[in-house]
């Protein structure tokens, strides 16, 4: 039998690099594993690589998608005025876009040193559990901070106090690799300054959260739910320490549980749900399935400012403009990946098995046949993601509970893209907070049910730990 010299290249470098006990489970590329979005990849890796429509969205449809991007993209405006397609922004608010934080649809970060705004960066708060009602914990899943909510809003229209200023300061942790090489961590500190309708709760939790990016969600969506159920194991009946558990959210418009998974908790169950809110939290805007503003009893000038409801009591936000933003949000294409075959990225690969990391990062599922868009149907996609929830240990901890996430508790973020953060967003700032600076940080940062993989990694030597990065960094 002969075999392809680039073939018998990776098969070398994969021996020399996992330990010739350890045959490589990957010596070439599978079929069709550059595409990672099925037949809605993208093939383009420049800056706008994150904000192109599906592949094979036909033209018919790209104008809707067009006109959600218009309305995803441009600035809000206050009420009253005359762009009324687009006021009604605030009265407390964080952002006037949602470009603002999703910038080029790519990934968030936290707010720079001199920063009068976090921008792209949220702070969610609540009080604990057993301060809130059974209902109030199935419809929410948190109990708000009485006086400020579930989100902390920095900015607000003239007239109304902002809630508060957000300051992240780090402390330096170093960790070391079995080789002798050492890597600084940063671990953040957030301060919350000039609150702007008197002190918190004293029992108030925390939880900083940075945009994600935007690409791929509606394929997420379209992952039938037995096959995300099939990787749960919450009591690890298998024991290999890995459980992975659903979080069951409130569906507002069937008004009932489903299964929840956008959101770093997988707080939200649909896509349309995930805007409708992120446009009431981030933007001040009222729609059909969110129709109040978010402010609470205590903020009297909140509740009196002028809002952009029709005469009629229309939302802001209107049933035909959430239609097309959710199409926007639905149909971002994901970029293809690059060098699948090659050498130090396959290596990489069987490293990733390896440690473990498809544990939780499950490399591939296929999307329902009856998706929301025909086009999303039928896809064998590679998100490396379960959409369950992890453990993930103190260090990563937020002491926050969310529906059924405890405050130990997140959903796997996909990887795809991962490759291209530095391209499109300007920075390589990863997890929830934005903590790491860079891939291998966010890595050592995993612990609690990952704390295996970790411990893997910690292990691999100066050439292993490239290959593992060339991998990620192909995805």
């Amino acid at each position: 039998m002969t075999v392809p010299l680039r073939s018998s290249l990776a098969l070398l470098l994969a021996l020399v690099l996992t330990g010739c006990e350890d045959a490589p489970r990957f010596t070439q590329a599978e079929p069709g594993e550059a595409l990672s979005g099925g037949a809605t990849t993208v093939q383009r890796s420049d800056k706008h690589a994150f904000s192109l429509p599906s592949a094979n969205l036909p033209p018919v449809k790209r104008v809707d998608f067009s006109v959600g991007n218009s309305f995803f993209r441009n600035p809000w405006v206050i009420a009253p005025s005359t762009t009324t397609a687009r006021d009604g922004l605030g009265p407390l608010f964080n952002t006037n876009g949602c470009q603002n934080c999703h910038i080029r649809d790519g990934r968030g970060h936290p707010p720079e040193p001199g920063d009068s705004n976090a921008v792209s960066m949220l702070v969610r708060l609540s009080i604990p559990d057993s301060a809130g009602t059974a209902e109030v914990l199935q419809r929410v899943g948190v109990v708000p901070e009485p006086v400020y909510g579930t989100q902390l809003q920095d900015m607000a229209v003239p007239g109304v106090a902002p809630e508060g200023k957000i300051r992240v300061e780090y402390d330096p942790l170093t960790v070391r690799f079995r080789d002798g090489m050492q890597v600084e961590l940063r671990q953040p500190t957030l301060s919350i300054t000039q609150l702007g309708y008197g002190p918190l709760h004293p029992d108030t939790h925390i939880s900083v959260r940075i945009a994600p990016p935007m690409i791929g969600l509606g394929l997420l969506e379209a992952i039938p739910e037995a096959a995300i159920l099939a990787n749960a194991d919450p009591e690890n009946q298998d024991g290999d320490a890995i459980s992975g558990r659903p979080n069951w959210v409130w569906d507002e418009a069937r008004q009932q549980v489903a299964l929840g998974r956008f959101g770093w908790k997988a707080g939200q169950p649909t896509l349309n749900q995930q805007n409708a809110h992120a446009f009431a939290g981030d933007l001040g805007l009222t729609t059909r399935l969110l129709p109040f503003d978010d402010c609470t009893p205590a903020q009297t000038a909140c509740l009196q400012a002028p809002n952009g409801n029709g005469p009629q009591g229309e939302p802001e936000v209107s049933d035909n403009i959430l239609r097309l933003v959710e199409f926007y949000t639905r149909n971002l294409g994901v970029p293809a990946r690059r060098q699948v075959d090659d050498p130090q990225v396959l290596a990489g690969k069987n490293l990733f098995f390896k440690a473990g990391c498809q544990q939780c990062h499950t490399p591939q599922f296929t999307t329902h046949a009856d998706a929301a868009e025909p086009e999303l149907a039928n896809q064998i996609i590679r998100p490396y993601t379960d959409l369950l929830l992890h453990d993930m240990g103190e260090g990563l901890a937020d002491n926050r509970s969310e529906f059924q996430a405890t405050g130990r508790e997140w959903r796997t973020p996909p990887l795809w893209g991962l490759g291209l953060t530095q391209t499109v967003s300007g920075h390589t700032q990863l997890l929830h907070d934005g903590r790491a600076r860079n891939v291998l940080e966010a890595i050592l940062w995993h612990g609690g049910e990952a704390q295996a993989a970790q411990r893997q990694v910690l292990a691999f030597d100066a050439q292993q730990r490239a290959a593992l990065l060339a991998f990620l960094n192909s995805l």
